[in-house]
């Protein structure tokens, strides 16, 4: 009876995440012999389901988009600031569900100048962190703003917006060098374990 319920308070503690293995080390680590093979029986007796939460990922894209060319060709060393904004977009845990976080970055300074959060990665979410930064940096004119190739980042709606506004658009994918200087703003370093420099 004490062993059930001990099964049944940890798979509640690990909300639902934990398995046999992991139960079995808990339980045991309370004092109570358990091993994984039991705890794979109770976990069957009592209909308990390690759920683990899935981890995202993004299609990848093989081709360049042709319509905009990369006029930044990699240059990542601005003189001024408001010459060369980076955009990118991350998706973040909250709790019970992945938000999704755009950002503008200056080269220049390395600093955030805007931000939006949302619930889908839409054009939406990347226009109002490009507006957020307009506004912050009051309107400059000859931006080139660098991004990779996202569907939020290509679509019609997006490109419309930079053609309202006085910015140039770099288009390509986005280096681990790229990502580098957009995660570390926020930070942590995504492509560190993917890229060697």
């Amino acid at each position: 009876m004490k062993l059930q319920s001990e099964v049944n308070i940890a798979h509640k503690e690990s909300n639902g995440s934990a398995g046999a293995r992991t139960l079995s080390g808990i339980v045991s680590q309370r004092g109570l012999k358990l091993s994984r093979y039991r705890a794979s029986k109770l976990m069957k007796k009592f209909n308990l389901v390690s759920c683990q939460i899935k981890t995202h990922r993004y299609k990848k894209t093989t081709n360049e988009h042709l319509e905009i060319p990369n006029t930044l060709d990699r240059q990542f060393v601005v003189p001024e600031p408001n010459q060369v904004w980076c955009g990118d977009v991350t998706y973040v845990w909250a709790g019970n569900r992945w938000l999704y976080l755009a950002v503008v970055i200056d080269l220049f300074a390395r600093k955030l100048i805007g931000w939006a959060v949302s619930k889908s990665p839409n054009t939406d979410l990347t226009a109002k962190a490009l507006l957020m930064a307009f506004s912050v940096r009051k309107q400059p004119k000859g931006v080139i703003f660098h991004s990779d190739q996202g569907c939020h980042y290509t679509s019609k709606q997006f490109r419309q917006l930079l053609c309202e506004r006085p910015a140039n658009y770099a288009l390509l994918r986005l280096t681990c060098q790229g990502k580098r200087l957009l995660r570390s703003q926020l930070g942590g370093d995504s492509c560190s374990k993917q890229c060697s420099m």
